[in-house]
């Protein structure tokens, strides 16, 4: 049973639907240019994160659940990824 959002509300979601894609575009240059690996690291962290963001904003303004467990997983996903990278990054090897 879907529900009318506000006038207010859906434009605000749509407005930071935007803003998280624009800043995923801008990641996506940090992770491309570097210069460093731990940047890159970082810049694809950021990237998950506004995924995650941008599948939970969807979840709000579509009113569709699915989205919600969709980023929850993408969340664990990047989590887990995140702290695979590093410790390959630190210690150069991450199965001991």
């Amino acid at each position: 049973m879907a529900t009318e959002l506000p006038g207010f509300v859906e434009l605000s979601l749509r407005a930071a639907l935007v803003a998280a894609a624009v800043l995923t575009l801008l990641a996506s240059y940090r992770v491309i240019r570097g210069p460093t690996v731990p940047d890159r690291v970082v810049g694809l962290d950021t990237i998950g994160t506004n995924v995650v963001a941008i599948a939970a904003l969807w979840a709000m303004l579509s009113t569709q659940s699915f989205f919600v467990t969709v980023s929850l997983v993408l969340a664990i996903i990047g989590f887990i990824s995140t702290i695979t990278v590093a410790r390959y990054v630190t210690e150069g090897d991450i199965i001991e």
